[in-house]
């Protein structure tokens, strides 16, 4: 088999004089909740009943790598690392506010980098985190001129009039023609875009990096009150683990804040955000299902702009791109939202549909990061290389700290990535700042709360204060904290030297 798929991936190249396009499409707060990606072993949070035809359909002739993580579980530092190919620490962004170009470095972003090299690139959405994080205006370098970035009145209203009144809203037909939701808005101006670009784009004339990004579902979960008829109530349940993992660090916990101080159906409850604090089952509930909701809603979005792409001939030259910035908490250890190093946060959906490469369908369970985007699309491209960055000494503007996909895309039985990386600090008023080290093996999540210097941007190994460790072998919902378990003492050696080793150490052969 890996024989054929590698030369589907010399015929690939060797058949493919036109540049191809590229269409970058992001959720925002996904985790992997997509019908075709469920598996009853190996995900038990993932709701089993997802209505997501769209994607669904998309899967089959993608690469879909169903073990794909973020650097950092918050857009912006997340949506930072992906962008420009460089993890966190090299970024200097861990928040909200800081603009990697002021933080860090004059980096080359993934669409600036195809703009350098003669493609038209648009934006429009949620690409960088909005306001200050990405500049004030989306990170204009990335972009080909100030008119190629788009964000719908909805959108830049964030979403409805009076949108902190509730955490969810089912907005029924007549509110949705009258108040169009900034998704749909999103949707039809990147279909009207697909419509100019695409005579240019097939003849040859012009190729386009176009970049959508859906704000749903994050929250405030608002969608149109059909899609509910997808998740009927008896049908939504519970966590199967409503508190938190025994013996869990204090510094794993992040209290809710995002979800608990914005939404006044929230405030109004007074919520403790303390550990193992509960909420009222049927808020749960209602929740859960909005987030469903709400995802099958961007299922149905994606659908309309695949349907387009199709339609206007677009489908044998463009590759398509879809991901999201991070997973999303629904009440798992009485977490919501991000903020954390857990399982369901870091990890997200991550698929490529390869015009000649992924039309008979992939599902690889390797070990992939955020970080190898950047690589992947320009190989993808065929645009002249993009190297790895350097350990010292000076850094190219167009570097990455990722490794490519490609081949695993063409030969999924060569080994990845035994490890992957991913980050979140935390400030303590007895400790100062800490920087949680995470790593993600096959088997094991293991993490390390340590000092953290924040002008240099590097850790203390010597000053740990917590440790994690999490066999997914025989706990895949993370709810036992084995770290002093003298049984796995010997794992937690090897698993401690390879997180300090860190990203450089684990990089692959391919």
């Amino acid at each position: 088999m890996w024989l054929m798929q590698a030369f589907t991936l010399i015929l690939f190249f060797q058949g493919s004089e036109a540049r191809k396009n590229v269409l970058f499409i992001v959720a925002d707060d996904l985790r992997p909740e997509i019908a075709a990606m469920h598996d009853n072993e190996a995900y038990r949070q993932m709701h089993d009943k997802m209505y997501t035809p769209h994607l669904d359909a998309f899967t089959e002739r993608s690469a879909v790598f169903k073990k794909a993580y973020v650097q950092q579980a918050i857009c912006g530092p997340s949506r930072a690392s992906f962008m420009t190919g460089r993890r966190p620490d090299t970024t200097k962004v861990y928040n909200l506010d800081d603009y990697f170009r002021n933080v860090s470095g004059d980096f080359t972003t993934i669409p600036q980098y195809f703009k350098q090299q003669g493609y038209r690139t648009l934006g429009m959405g949620k690409i960088f985190h909005p306001g200050s994080s990405g500049g004030g205006n989306n990170d204009r370098p990335s972009w080909s001129d100030d008119e190629q970035y788009y964000n719908s009145p909805s959108q830049r209203n964030y979403w409805y009039p009076r949108h902190n009144e509730k955490s969810w809203r089912a907005i029924n037909e007549s509110l949705e023609q009258e108040h169009p939701l900034g998704d749909q808005e999103l949707t039809d101006h990147a279909k009207a875009t697909l419509r100019r670009l695409a005579p240019k784009a097939i003849s040859g004339e012009e190729n386009f990096f176009m970049a959508v990004g859906f704000r749903l579902p994050h929250l405030p979960f608002i969608f149109p009150e059909r899609y509910l008829q997808y998740y009927p109530q008896s049908d939504i349940k519970q966590p199967s683990n409503p508190y938190v993992p025994q013996n869990m660090p204090g510094y794993a916990w992040h209290y809710n804040g995002e979800i608990r101080n914005q939404y006044a159906d929230i405030i109004d409850l007074g919520l403790s955000g303390r550990p193992n604090t509960t909420w009222p089952s049927e808020l749960v509930l209602d929740l859960r299902r909005a987030y469903y909701a709400s995802v099958s809603y961007v299922d149905t979005l994606f659908g309309q702009i695949m349907e387009e792409v199709d339609g206007l001939g677009l489908r044998n030259n463009t590759i398509v791109m879809f991901g999201s910035d991070h997973g999303w908490q629904l009440y798992e250890h009485t977490a919501w939202c991000k903020h954390t190093n857990f399982e369901l946060a870091t990890r997200t959906p991550l698929m490529f549909r390869v015009p000649g490469l992924t039309d008979q369908g992939l599902m690889s369970s390797h070990l992939v990061e955020y970080t190898d985007i950047y690589s992947t699309l320009v190989e993808l491209a065929e645009l002249p290389a993009v190297p790895l960055c350097p350990q010292s000494g000076p850094t190219p503007q167009a570097c990455t700290e990722g490794t490519s996909l490609v081949s695993l895309m063409s030969n999924p039985n060569i080994p990845g990535k035994t490890r992957v990386f991913m980050q979140y600090p935390r400030n303590r008023r007895d400790v100062g700042p800490l920087m949680g080290y995470s790593m993600r093996t096959d088997r094991y999540r293991y993490t390390e709360w340590v000092t953290f210097n924040t002008t240099t941007s590097t850790p203390d190994w010597d000053l740990m204060f917590a440790n994690e460790l999490y066999d997914h072998s025989i706990d895949p919902d993370e709810n036992v904290n084995r770290a002093e378990d003298e049984d796995y003492d010997t794992d937690v050696d090897l698993l401690s030297a390879q997180l300090q080793a860190g990203w450089r150490a684990a990089l692959p052969n391919y």
